[in-house]
């Protein structure tokens, strides 16, 4: 007689292949969904604008990465101004965090560039092919001259946009008069005549974008973005989330219209939620790391309600707190107020350090091999180069004066040095010191550049030494 078998545990089947179908969600209409789309195509249009905007004369916002030029609406950055953008990028992620803590992952479902342009994408195949349904059986099709026709057209449309947006993200570096400006012909066709690093740079944009918003889409929203992997470290009992109502709406079941079975909750399993979420989830199964938090299952749950007679509200923005606890969210708590202060003290101190700040640059340098030399004339002389920089976005000329030392004077190759907006300037400069009244060793000595309107003025201290002569 052969041994009783011990009881088998069912084992849960995992699928291994990490290919997924790919996810055609259907366009709803409401309330959030038009707020979404007017945000996203808002920061869009400004992304596409901004680069056009002349400010000056000059472009209105231009890094001009190989001069090491920055320019924002008159102000001019130099790389020695870096700290100005990490201010910028403190107060940006900050800003951030904070709006998180608040309402949770409304930057991806109604800023995010990822966002964004895979809408466009999608829109472009629901214009072509159509709304969900017949873009899911348009894929299990086989081919015909009719679907490569369509793909045809939806791969070009998604090419133009990448370009477009490649060219723009380039522009922001390369200035958009050297950009669309520069044309060569080869033979009777004009060619675009730009140096190497734009078209490499514009071929990492074009396939970035067709990459990320044709093919990756919600795979960069679950997989690789590491906002929404610590995100939840941020969220707290009061933070705004798109949630289901799990105690009114289960159990879930169908129902005659106009019904309403004391035995099931107010969820007549439509899958309108699922079918609608630009990531795939269910936000009945609860908080998921994939959640963008669009609200189109909130408008699509609303629309369906409104059909079927109940209240709205079985999926919507709520918190916790609210949820489970039936309390009122607190809206100042801690954590809130903890980044709001920062944020106040970092705008604030930016702000003070650009309205104070004078766009006059200048550093002294002195050549270490020979640190002074004695004169005919018995003079102690003091070589150094100066060099100026004009981070105005207007021309000036300006003057070098030693501050008045006994001993000391100054010798000058120009009495003036004018420089264009944005120019640099090496100025050789001398001090002479007379032995007989300045003391030996090392003397702090101050140079002084005046704008010759008077406007700006900055002061730089060196060291006169007597030593090395």
């Amino acid at each position: 007689m052969s041994a009783p078998q011990p009881n088998k545990i069912p084992v849960q089947q995992i699928d291994l292949d990490a290919t997924k179908h790919r996810i055609h969600p259907r366009f709803v209409k409401g309330f959030y969904q038009n707020i979404r789309v007017i945000s996203m195509y808002a920061f869009l249009a400004l992304f596409l604008i901004l680069p056009w905007l002349r400010y000056n004369g000059r472009q209105a916002i231009w890094f001009d990465v190989p001069s090491q030029h920055y320019y924002i609406f008159g102000m001019t950055f130099l790389t020695q101004d870096f700290y100005f953008i990490a201010a910028f990028a403190l107060i940006a992620a900050f800003t951030l965090f904070m709006v998180t803590v608040y309402a949770g992952r409304v930057w991806c479902g109604y800023a995010c560039p990822q966002t964004i342009w895979t809408h466009l994408f999608q829109y472009v195949e629901k214009l072509i092919i159509g709304d969900r349904n017949k873009r899911i059986k348009f894929d299990k099709t086989p081919m015909s001259a009719s679907k490569a026709f369509k793909k045809f057209l939806i791969y070009f449309i998604w090419f133009v946009f990448s370009m477009i947006t490649a060219t723009t993200f380039v522009s922001y570096v390369s200035g958009t008069e050297a950009l669309y400006n520069s044309w060569q012909m080869i033979g009777f066709i004009p060619f675009p005549d730009w140096p190497t690093w734009v078209w490499v740079s514009i071929f990492i944009f074009a396939f970035s974008t067709y990459a990320n918003a044709g093919y990756m889409r919600e795979q960069m929203c679950i997989q690789i973005c590491p906002y929404g992997r610590f995100q939840s470290v941020m969220f707290d009992k009061d933070t705004l989330i798109v949630s289901y109502d799990y105690e009114r709406g289960e159990p879930r079941g169908a129902r005659k219209k106009g019904t309403n079975p004391d035995h099931l909750g107010d969820c007549i399993e439509c899958q309108m939620c699922v079918q609608v979420c630009p990531t795939g989830i269910d936000i009945r199964d609860g908080l998921q790391v994939a959640c963008i938090q669009c609200a189109a299952c909130v408008d699509a749950c609303n629309e369906i309600m409104d059909k079927v007679g109940y209240p709205r509200g079985l999926i919507r923005y709520t918190t916790e707190r609210q949820l489970a606890e039936k309390e009122p969210s607190r809206v100042l708590r801690p954590r809130l107020f903890a980044y709001l202060t920062l944020l106040t003290v970092l705008c604030g101190g930016l702000i003070y350090a650009l309205t104070d700040r004078v766009p006059l640059e200048i550093d002294i340098r002195r050549d270490r091999n020979q640190l002074s030399s004695l004169t005919n004339q018995g003079m102690i002389e003091n070589s150094y180069i100066v060099k100026l920089t004009n981070k105005t976005q207007e021309p000036h000329a300006y003057k070098i004066s030693l501050a008045p030392q006994d001993g000391l004077s100054l010798v000058l190759r120009f009495n003036d040095v004018p420089l264009e907006a944005g120019e640099s300037f090496d100025m050789p400069v001398s001090i002479y010191g007379d032995p007989d009244i300045i003391e030996s060793g090392q003397t702090p000595v101050t140079l002084n550049v005046v704008s010759e309107d008077g406007q700006y003025k900055v002061s730089k201290q060196n060291i006169f030494t007597t030593q090395g002569q």
